[in-house]
C-alpha cells in the first residue's frame, strides 16, 4: 500500500471552486471532508438500525441492506485511507513533534480499526442471512465500526477540524466525494500494516531530495525507516 498525498484533477478542481451546501437562508458554504465523513457515519448507523427491524424470515431484503451497507463500509474506509488519514498526518507534522505524535496514533488506531472492520464483515458471508449467526457476525460488525466511529469523531476529526483550514477541508471534500462516487459499487478488501501505511504515508510527505526527517515528524520506533 502506497498512502498519496492528494492531487486534484481539473475536473476535481472545478468542482472544488463550485462545489458548496447550501443554507436555508441561500448562502452558499464550501464543503467540509470533516462533515462529509459524519455524514457518512450517520448514514452507517441509519443502516445498521434498519437491518435490525427487518423480519429475519425477509433473508433477501436483509441480503440486500447489507450488501449495500458492508460496500459501503469498506468503500468508506478506503477513501479515508485515500484522502483524510495521509492529510492528517501531514498537518500533524506541520504542527509540531507533540501534535505529530497524537496524529500518528489516531492513524495507527484507525487502519487497525478499518482491519478489524473488514474482518468482521468478511465473517458474516459465513452465515445464512437472517439465521441466529448472521445477526451476531453483523452486530460484530457494528460494534467494531461504532468503536472506530466515535474514537474518530472524539479525535481525529475533531483535531483536523481545529488544525487544517476551510480551504483544505473543502478541496479534501470533493476528493472524497469523488472516490466514493467512483468506487459506488464497492472496493476489494485489503488489510493494511498500520505501521507501514503511516510510515509510507510520511515518505511521501517529505521531500524527495531531503534526508532529515520532516519538521516535527517522529523518526522513532518501527513507524519510520532509517535512512538508506
Amino acid at each position: 500500500m502506497q498512502a498519496r498525498q492528494v492531487r486534484l484533477t481539473t475536473s476535481d478542481r472545478e468542482l472544488a471552486t463550485t462545489a458548496a451546501a447550501t443554507t436555508p437562508t441561500g448562502k452558499t458554504e464550501p464543503m467540509d471532508i470533516t462533515q462529509l465523513i459524519l455524514d457518512d457515519h450517520h448514514e452507517q448507523r441509519r443502516l445498521f438500525a434498519i437491518v435490525e427491524q427487518i423480519d429475519r424470515a425477509d433473508t433477501a431484503t436483509l441480503q440486500a441492506v447489507w450488501a449495500r451497507l458492508s460496500a459501503f463500509l469498506e468503500v468508506h474506509a478506503a477513501a479515508e485511507e485515500e484522502v483524510f488519514y495521509p492529510q492528517l498526518l501531514k498537518v500533524g507534522l506541520s504542527a509540531g513533534s507533540a501534535v505529530a505524535a497524537g496524529a500518528e496514533e489516531e492513524t495507527l488506531d484507525a487502519i487497525h480499526d478499518h482491519n478489524d472492520i473488514r474482518d468482521a464483515i468478511a465473517a458474516v458471508a459465513g452465515h445464512q442471512a437472517g439465521s441466529s449467526g448472521w445477526y451476531a457476525a453483523v452486530a460484530a460488525v457494528n460494534v467494531a465500526n461504532g468503536d472506530h466511529m466515535a474514537e474518530e469523531e472524539r479525535e481525529g476529526l475533531t483535531d483536523f477540524r481545529r488544525r487544517a483550514g476551510l480551504q483544505l477541508r473543502h478541496e479534501l471534500a470533493v476528493a472524497f466525494t469523488a472516490f466514493e462516487a467512483r468506487h459506488f459499487a464497492g472496493v476489494t478488501p485489503v488489510d493494511k500494516n498500520p505501521e507501514t501505511y503511516v510510515r509510507e504515508a510520511e515518505r511521501q510527505i517529505e521531500s524527495p531530495s531531503s534526508t532529515d526527517a520532516p519538521d516535527g515528524s517522529l523518526r522513532i520506533g518501527s513507524l519510520r525507516r532509517p535512512p538508506d
